[in-house]
C-alpha cells in the first residue's frame, strides 16, 4: 500500500536574531546580524497509511505545529523530503488543498460575520462540491454533530464547542482523503469533548479519511489512535502503537484484590503491597518481573479472592516521564 503521507529526513530551522537590551543593543543588532539557529524540526522521518488515524504528541515548542505547517504547505522545509497524497504541498497547494481538510483549535475557517450556513454553502462553491455530495454530507453531519440549533447563527456568535463542531463539518464537507486536526477538543467540556472524537471517529471508519491528530489531551488519544508519535526539541522520540508505548515506558501496573476474608499476610515475593484497606489490597509490579496472569495464579493458590482488576499506568504520566526523561535517547 502507497503510503498517504511519507517524511523523509525532514528539517526546518529558524533564524533568531539576537539584540542586547535596551536601544543601544536594539540599533547594534541592526547592523551586526547575530542570531542563534533553531531547529523546530530535526530530520524526522514516518509514514502513514491510508485509512490510519494518528496521534502526534509532544509538549510546547516540541515542533508540532512546524511538522503540520509544512504538512499543509503554509511553510517550505529547510531540507529533507515531503510528500502528501502523491503532491508536495508548497510546490502544488491549489491542487494539494483540494483533497485535504484541516482544524485548527484556534483558529475558525468560517467567515465570522456569517451564518454558519453561508459559510458552508461558500465553500460548497470553493471546492466545487457536486450538490448531491454537499447535500449528503450536510444531512449526515448534521445529524453526527447536532448542527440544527446553530446554522443560521452567525459565527462570531458561537460558543467554542459550536464552532468547533461548525469547523470541523466544514472541513469534511468535499470528501477530503486527509484531515489535520490540531486541538480539536482544547477548552471544551467533556460532553463537547466526547461528541467530536465520536465523529471523528466516524469519519475515520465509515468515510475511510486518514487522521492526523495534535493534542495534549491525552484521553483524546486513548479513545482515538492506536498509533502515536512523539515528538520532542523537533526529533521524533517514539513511533508504534499505544499499547506498545505503555509495554514499554508505562512503569508499573497494578492489580487491585477483594479477598474473601481479611488475611494477615498477603505478601507476594518480587511484588510491592501499594496498599491495604481491609481485605483489599492493592500490589504493584512490573512487566519485567511478573505478568499479571502469574500474579493472579499464585495469589489464588493461597488465597479465596472474591473480586480483581488490572489498572494500567496512566498514559499522562508515561508520556510525562518521555518527555522529562528522555527514555528513547
Amino acid at each position: 500500500m502507497t503510503p498517504i503521507i511519507r517524511v523523509t529526513n525532514l528539517r526546518k530551522y529558524f533564524r533568531v536574531s539576537l539584540r542586547a537590551k535596551g536601544l543601544v543593543g536594539t540599533v547594534r543588532g541592526l547592523f551586526t546580524g547575530d542570531y542563534r539557529l533553531v531547529r523546530a524540526v530535526d530530520g524526522i522521518s514516518f509514514e502513514v497509511q491510508p485509512g490510519e488515524l494518528v496521534g502526534y504528541l509532544g509538549p510546547n515548542g516540541a515542533g508540532k505545529s512546524t511538522t503540520l505547517k509544512m504538512l499543509t504547505g503554509l511553510l517550505v522545509p529547510t531540507s529533507g523530503e515531503l510528500h502528501v497524497n502523491g503532491r508536495v504541498p508548497w510546490r502544488e497547494r491549489k491542487a494539494y488543498v483540494a483533497h485535504i481538510g484541516a482544524v485548527f483549535g484556534n483558529r475558525s475557517t468560517l467567515w465570522w460575520d456569517l451564518p454558519v450556513v453561508d459559510s458552508l454553502e461558500l465553500l460548497q462553491y470553493i471546492y466545487r462540491v457536486p450538490p448531491a455530495a454537499f447535500r449528503r454530507n450536510l444531512d449526515e453531519f448534521r445529524e453526527l454533530l447536532e448542527l440544527d440549533a446553530f446554522l443560521d447563527t452567525p459565527v462570531r456568535s458561537l460558543s467554542l464547542g459550536q464552532r468547533m463542531r461548525a469547523d470541523l463539518c466544514a472541513a469534511l464537507l468535499h470528501n477530503p482523503d486527509l484531515v489535520f486536526l490540531d486541538e480539536p477538543t482544547i477548552g471544551l467540556d467533556v460532553v463537547a469533548k466526547e461528541r467530536i472524537r465520536q465523529f471523528i471517529l466516524h469519519v475515520n471508519r465509515e468515510h475511510g479519511t486518514t487522521v492526523l491528530l495534535t493534542t495534549h489531551d491525552l484521553s483524546d488519544v486513548e479513545k482515538l489512535c492506536e498509533r502515536v508519535m512523539i515528538i520532542d526539541h523537533g526529533q521524533l522520540l517514539y513511533d508504534g502503537t499505544l499499547s506498545g508505548l505503555r509495554e514499554r515506558f508505562g512503569g508499573k501496573r497494578e492489580l487491585v484484590v477483594d479477598f474473601a476474608e481479611d488475611y494477615a499476610d498477603v505478601s507476594v515475593d518480587g511484588v510491592e503491597v501499594a496498599g491495604r484497606e481491609g481485605p483489599r489490597v492493592v500490589y504493584r509490579f512490573g512487566r519485567e518481573d511478573m505478568s499479571a496472569s502469574q500474579l493472579i495464579s499464585a495469589l489464588s493458590e493461597r488465597f479465596r479472592i472474591e473480586d480483581l482488576s488490572v489498572r494500567e499506568p496512566d498514559i499522562e504520566d508515561t508520556v510525562r516521564r518521555i518527555y522529562e526523561e528522555r527514555l528513547l535517547e
